[in-house]
């Protein structure tokens, strides 16, 4: 059984009560279509599901995990006192077996098929150290990768060991926080993917009164986590203290430097672990996402939307003077917290059915549009030039990455077979077509497929260092090599209707 007792609340323990769990409703209490943004009508189903039959010698895992579930969705004032001995041996077996297998192997050297040999007794003295306390994580190993403005992203690689026990932590944790996120957040939620947060984003602008947009970006979050202030968020709902002990031995174990020395974290979460977006959520949750909640409800005249994806957000609004208090006031929210934006990322701009109109009538050039999850959203009309139109198409910078790594990988690979190169470059074109072959996109797709070729003949010239292979045969062959452009995806709104059915 899961222990409980009352929650204290924020209020009577000194805390401010713009922090205190408020019961999800619509926006500014209607219940529009674009609400259903913010509907969870299958994590509710999930949590009502039957517990399962009981095992042999007690109740199944499962059960007890559907148990805290729906402990946490009957009260969202509910403190657990007792979660840590939900982690089972097989809780950590099931998360093995959730890790990437062709993951880096850490600073231990151990790849995930090398730990596989002897799993069971591995599995019984990791449980063992669990349940006594003498459990340490390893310091992981740092390695900074490009991110698409030039700069270094510092990616930490964990132990398959660190992995799998913040799986297992992960899966325990989601059952309590998936019933407190709220319905506008997307980010590294089981159920929930990118295409979710477009169609979410598409609808809301489609059938709300949006006339302008906040594209926001959060200047470095996961390296600005203050662990204090993240810390006093779990507690809202997890009092259990080894697993609070838990949590912040991952926080500050920190990392090898490229000198082999040890540097400890003093603040933000490891990018790269398991438990680093689970723990991203829960702070933004906290420090913004309810406030957004409280404030649209409380000091808006118009309306608003809302669609976040981790430390991306973009919000709508149908009044200028909304939209610049609000901005206002998020900057003094998230400085409190150790978070600042992303000046350079952050900008409001008129969007929506009118923008075109707007913009023509007081002389400017046509409204500017944003970038969102690798899409850039732009105002368009359709053919009778009459209808408004939210045209997404593959952004060019998400675009030029990609091919420049399918040209590396060509380059230093072009003395492999052509049935080889082929297969690689297929499982390229279908992961593109897989994510944004949207309605449409076409044509953009359409321009990736003819890149892709041409990076292809290129390469195979210079391995032959001949020139015969010219573009009027090479097409032939390649319309039968690589999947053709098409649109893969239905109309957003057809889908976001599907799912949210109310």
């Amino acid at each position: 059984m899961v222990k409980v007792n009352s929650l204290t609340t924020l209020r009577e323990s000194g805390k401010s009560d713009e922090l205190i769990v408020p019961q999800k409703q619509p926006n500014k209490g209607l219940q529009g279509p674009a609400e259903a943004v913010e509907g969870r009508g299958s994590i509710k189903r999930n949590a009502k599901q039957d517990a399962g039959t009981p095992a042999q010698n007690g109740i199944s895992a499962t059960s007890r995990l559907l148990r805290v579930r729906q402990v946490a969705a009957k009260d969202r004032r509910t403190q657990f006192t007792s979660l840590f001995h939900h982690l089972t041996r097989t809780l950590l077996t099931d998360s093995f077996y959730k890790l990437k297998r062709r993951s880096t192997p850490g600073v231990d050297g151990l790849s995930w098929q090398a730990y596989a040999q002897g799993l069971d007794e591995r599995l019984a003295r990791l449980l063992q150290r669990l349940h006594s306390g003498s459990y340490r994580p390893t310091p992981a190993r740092r390695i900074q990768i490009p991110k698409a403005d030039g700069s270094l992203r510092p990616l930490s690689i964990l132990c398959v060991e660190d992995k799998l026990v913040q799986q297992a932590t992960v899966t325990l944790m989601q059952h309590i926080y998936e019933e407190d996120f709220l319905g506008f957040s997307y980010g590294f939620r089981p159920g929930r993917g990118q295409h979710d947060a477009l169609d979410a984003l598409y609808v809301g602008i489609k059938r709300r009164k949006v006339n302008w947009v906040l594209d926001l970006d959060i200047r470095k979050f996961f390296d600005r986590v203050e662990h204090d202030w993240l810390i006093t968020f779990i507690q809202h709902r997890i009092k259990d203290k080894r697993l609070i002990r838990l949590l912040t031995q991952w926080m500050k174990v920190g990392h090898y430097d490229e000198d082999g020395r040890h540097v400890r974290s003093a603040r933000g979460v490891p990018q790269g672990a398991v438990i680093s977006p689970l723990l991203a959520n829960i702070y933004l949750h906290y420090c913004m996402d309810l406030w957004i909640n409280q404030w649209r409800k409380r000091q808006t005249s118009g309306d608003v939307i809302v669609v976040r994806y981790a430390d991306d957000a973009v919000l709508g609004f149908q009044r200028k003077d909304d939209a610049e208090a609000f901005l206002s006031q998020l900057h003094q929210r998230l400085d409190r917290f150790g978070l600042s934006l992303n000046e350079d990322k952050t900008k409001l701009i008129r969007f929506g059915r009118f923008a075109r109109k707007d913009c023509a009538t007081a002389g400017l050039p046509k409204p500017e549009s944003f970038d969102f999850l690798g899409f850039t959203h732009s105002c368009a009309v359709l053919r009778d030039r009459r209808t408004f139109m939210l045209l997404r198409q593959t952004s060019v910078s998400r675009m030029r990455r990609t091919l420049h790594s399918v040209k590396d990988w060509l380059y230093r690979n072009r003395h492999r077979p052509v049935g080889e190169q082929k297969r690689w470059l297929a499982a390229v074109m279908r992961g593109h077509l897989n994510y944004f072959a949207v309605p449409g996109n076409v044509i953009r797709v359409s321009r990736f497929h003819t890149e892709l070729g041409k990076l292809w003949m290129k390469a195979l010239r210079r391995r032959s260092q001949r020139y015969r292979l010219v573009w009027a045969r090479f097409g032939q062959f390649l319309r039968d090599a690589l999947p053709q452009p098409r649109v893969v995806h239905p109309w957003p709104n057809k889908r976001f209707d599907g799912i949210h059915s109310r």
